[in-house]
């Protein structure tokens, strides 16, 4: 059997970028209907140029392929004594994770703290029971959420208590949880949003399903009231009320959606709804994999150096693509510049014997694709 034989839709997943949105099998055939016609003919253009090998060659590369599916058994045994490990220091985190919401939270006092003055003064010591604003500021300080939190979203994410995660097994995936303090803004004591993933071991989203928040009367903040004021002479003199979606960190538990007929997707909406579900992923993987291990170094600001030094790496990387970029402009230039000297040289030689051709082209090929995305962690159970 052949490649071409052997390509299905669960090849999508390693073909798409770092944390990219995949769907189920049903509903990714339409969404992604565009990568899926160009992976078929690369699976394709693959399959023509094995048959196109030398009996010896196909031979090796048989064995190769051997090879290959002997490091695959080993990397699926990697990733089973990974997670393993992982669920092992999961339970070691937990007495950690438990002192540090109490202390967070004003459950518990550390020592040192209390002392005759704080007892004199028991409004001020009511006022700073625990530390405020802790989980508002540890987000606020990484960037991806940073985008995400508006000013008025601050108010109620002030209330927010602990968020924790779990891993989950029908279906795999992970689920995260955030706990709130009862608040002005809505009823929910606990908002989650979980994530569908289609292979454990690689970050392939089927889809997300978040808590519908019940808002209190007049406080949402995924949306906003617009009051325009009617027309002079007009019978009604009530202002004329439009309810309109605005941006929102709470608009992370009403993730996007596939619809059901593939027919309502067009290659542009397509695109789009990838993008946003690739987006929202990042944002979950971010609060899973950054925030909730290392939040008190996001609150003081210490993680951020950390992130800064991995952006720096990355910036050194396009850099450098972008001087090879530069080199290869040069190099056409001064190409383009020596075959306008010979032309001219042509023009003022007309009548005698045609000169001998200039030198091939020479340039530097650019190096195709980018890195591979980062595999993020295997859920940790909570």
């Amino acid at each position: 059997m052949s490649n071409r034989d052997n390509f299905d839709l669960s090849d999508l997943g390693s073909a798409l970028p770092a944390a990219a949105a995949a769907l189920s099998a049903e509903d990714r055939a339409g969404l992604v209907n565009a990568l899926k016609d160009k992976l078929q003919n690369l699976a394709a253009g693959h399959s023509d140029i094995l048959e196109t090998l030398s009996p010896k060659v196909r031979k090796r590369v048989e064995v190769l392929r051997e090879i290959q599916s002997q490091h695959d058994e080993l990397e699926a045994k990697f990733f089973e004594e990974r997670a393993a490990l992982e669920a092992k220091y999961q339970k070691l985190y937990e007495p950690l994770y438990t002192k540090r919401y109490d202390i967070v939270n004003g459950v518990v006092e550390v020592e040192g703290v209390t002392t005759e003055a704080d007892v004199d003064q028991e409004e001020d010591k009511a006022t700073e029971k625990g530390v405020p604003d802790f989980w508002l500021t540890a987000m606020k300080t990484n960037e991806v959420l940073a985008e995400e939190i508006t000013e008025r979203d601050e108010e109620a994410l002030k209330h927010l208590k602990d968020i924790k995660w779990c891993r989950i097994d029908d279906p795999k995936g992970f689920k995260l949880e955030f706990f709130f303090d009862t608040n002005p803004y809505f009823k929910n004591s606990v908002l989650t949003k979980t994530y569908h993933m289609i292979d454990d071991d690689e970050p392939i989203l089927e889809k997300a399903i978040g808590t519908e928040i019940e808002w209190h009367p007049g406080k949402s903040l995924t949306q906003k009231i617009l009051k325009k004021k009617p027309r002079k002479g007009t019978k009604n003199a009530k202002p004329i009320t439009k309810t309109e979606d605005c941006p929102s960190f709470f608009n992370f538990f009403n993730p996007p959606q596939v619809p059901e007929e593939d027919d309502d997707l067009d290659e542009d909406t397509a695109e789009e709804l990838q993008n946003q579900m690739e987006q929202d992923y990042d944002i979950g993987s971010t609060i899973r994999d950054k925030i909730i291990p290392h939040a008190v170094s996001w609150f003081t600001g210490d993680a951020v150096q950390g992130d800064e030094f991995e952006d720096m790496g990355d910036d050194e990387d396009d850099e450098d693509g972008e001087d090879e970029d530069e080199d290869d402009e040069d190099e056409e230039e001064e190409e383009d510049d020596e075959d306008e000297d010979e032309e001219d040289e042509k023009e003022e030689r007309k009548g005698r014997k045609k000169s001998s051709p200039g030198p091939k082209k020479i340039g530097r090929a650019k190096a195709g694709g980018g890195q591979q995305g980062e595999r993020p962690p295997e859920c940790k159970q909570q």
